[in-house]
């Protein structure tokens, strides 16, 4: 039987890994965190071109009143990352039958220390650094798909935030998000071909049969 795709690219830092908590505990609150990370989305999310990442997070962390000293906390305990639950099952499921990439709004360097917190080798990691470009700019995706040599017709996306379905619309690509939190959809963002607030149904979705 022929599936519908034969590529998975996800985002990494929402998707796969629990990048919250890291975020609430360094900045010593949930409040305080998600203040934080809302104030450094907002940064990656107006700038398109790419600025370091580093320089983002310790920005949106002076705006919001935290000490840039829970930047450097961030940063120094970067490999606690941890996957949420699922991912290990939807990874080591995949593996076997489908190329895998990750697309992230990171640096070269924390991009690859996050995504070797899996402990499923990608075939790709994408991250903003070296694709020049913040998601959810198009650039970031096409480059994940041409470094597979992906069609957008035959790779699901498996996003983490609602802003991801305004870059893999614009790169044409069937769009599962995990929105682990409920999140409403972003204004003006198209919806998701489906969501849950678990991962586990990617399983399934990614072997649909063809629909040709």
């Amino acid at each position: 039987m022929k599936r519908q795709y034969d590529f998975v690219l996800f985002d990494l830092l929402t998707a796969l890994l629990d990048s919250w908590t890291l975020w609430n505990s360094a900045a010593g609150s949930g409040d305080a965190g998600r203040a934080w990370r809302a104030a450094y989305l907002k940064r990656t999310y107006a700038c398109g071109a790419y600025r370091p990442y580093e320089i983002l997070v310790r920005e949106a962390a002076a705006e919001t009143g935290l000490p840039l000293s829970v930047a450097d906390a961030l940063e120094e305990r970067w490999t606690e990352l941890a996957p949420w639950d699922g991912v290990a099952t939807v990874l080591e499921g995949l593996r076997g039958t489908h190329r895998l990439g990750v697309v992230t709004n990171c640096s070269e360097r924390l991009g690859h220390l996050a995504a070797d917190r899996l402990g499923v080798p990608m075939d790709v990691v994408v991250t903003s650094e070296r694709a020049g470009f913040y998601k959810p700019d198009p650039r970031p995706y096409r480059l994940a798909l041409q470094e597979l040599d992906a069609r957008p017709a035959d790779t699901l996306f498996v996003a983490g935030s609602g802003y991801d379905l305004f870059g893999t619309s614009a790169a044409g690509l069937d769009t599962f998000w995990h929105n682990r939190a409920g999140l409403a959809l972003p204004p003006g963002a198209p919806a998701a071909l489906q969501e849950a607030r678990d991962i586990l149904p990617v399983l399934e979705l990614a072997n649909l049969p063809h629909r040709g």
